[in-house]
C-alpha cells in the first residue's frame, strides 16, 4: 500500500471536507481503497493462521465507509479523514451490532497508525455478559492480565470512560471491580505509520497475534 500517497489525501481531506472536493479526488480515493482492500484480504489470511475463527471474515464487509453518518452529529463534515477496518468473525463491524471481539486499526490524516484488540463500547446486554464473564472466569481473567506480550505491547487494558462506581447488578466486593467499571474491554497502541509503512502488514499481524489472549478471552462471555 502508498502509505505516503493515503496520508497526503488525507490531510488534503482534512483541509477540504466537502463533497464538491471528494467527487474531484474520487480516482484517488478509489485506488486507495483497493489498495486497503488488498491489504485487509492479506491481513485476514494471516490472522487466520493464529485465530481460525476469523478466516470466514469478508474483506468487503471489514471496510469501514469513509462516509460519515451526520444525522446525529453537530459536526456537519461528511467524511471521516482516516481509512479502518474492522476484523472479526461474525462479519459485523460497528459495536451497536454486536460485533463482538475484533481486530481494527485506522491510519488516520496525521499518519498515525492505531492498533487494537478487544471490544469497543458493546452494546448493554454484551457488556453485561462480559462483566459476568470476569467475575466467574476470575482466575482466566487474572491469567489474562498476566500475559507477557499483550502486556509489553498494549499495556493495560484502556481505561477510556470508567465508572466511578460499580455498576448495577454487581457488588462493590466483586473480584476485578476496576475491570468491571470499564465500559470497553479494548486495548491499543498508536504509532507513526511512516515508521513501519516498509512492513505494515507484518506489524499489523504481530500486533493482532499479541492482542488474541484477549480476543479469545472475550470469546468465551
Amino acid at each position: 500500500m502508498h502509505i505516503r500517497d493515503l496520508t497526503q489525501f488525507l490531510a488534503e481531506l482534512a483541509e477540504n471536507n466537502n463533497r464538491a472536493w471528494f467527487v474531484m479526488n474520487k480516482p484517488r480515493y478509489d485506488i486507495l481503497r483497493a489498495e486497503f482492500l488488498e491489504l485487509v484480504t492479506a491481513l485476514i489470511a494471516d490472522i487466520s493462521k493464529f485465530d481460525p475463527a476469523i478466516a470466514g471474515c469478508n474483506p468487503k464487509k471489514a471496510l469501514f465507509r469513509i462516509n460519515r453518518d451526520m444525522r446525529f452529529s453537530k459536526e456537519k463534515i461528511p467524511y471521516k479523514t482516516h481509512f479502518s477496518a474492522s476484523i472479526n468473525a461474525s462479519g459485523l463491524k460497528k459495536p451497536s451490532q454486536g460485533g463482538g471481539p475484533s481486530y481494527y486499526f485506522h491510519i488516520d490524516q496525521t499518519g498515525t497508525l492505531l492498533i487494537a484488540g478487544g471490544e469497543w463500547m458493546p452494546p448493554a446486554d454484551r457488556l453485561r455478559a462480559i462483566r459476568q464473564h470476569v467475575i466467574d472466569d476470575a482466575m482466566g481473567f487474572s491469567k489474562l492480565l498476566k500475559n507477557k506480550q499483550l502486556m509489553q505491547t498494549y499495556g493495560d487494558l484502556q481505561q477510556e470512560g470508567k465508572l466511578t462506581r460499580p455498576p448495577k447488578g454487581f457488588d462493590a466486593d466483586a473480584p476485578h471491580l476496576d475491570y468491571i467499571k470499564l465500559k470497553s474491554f479494548i486495548v491499543w497502541n498508536e504509532m507513526a505509520v511512516k515508521k513501519v509503512s516498509a512492513d505494515l502488514e507484518q506489524t499489523l499481524v504481530a500486533g493482532f497475534r499479541d492482542a488474541y489472549p484477549l480476543v479469545a478471552w472475550l470469546r468465551q462471555a
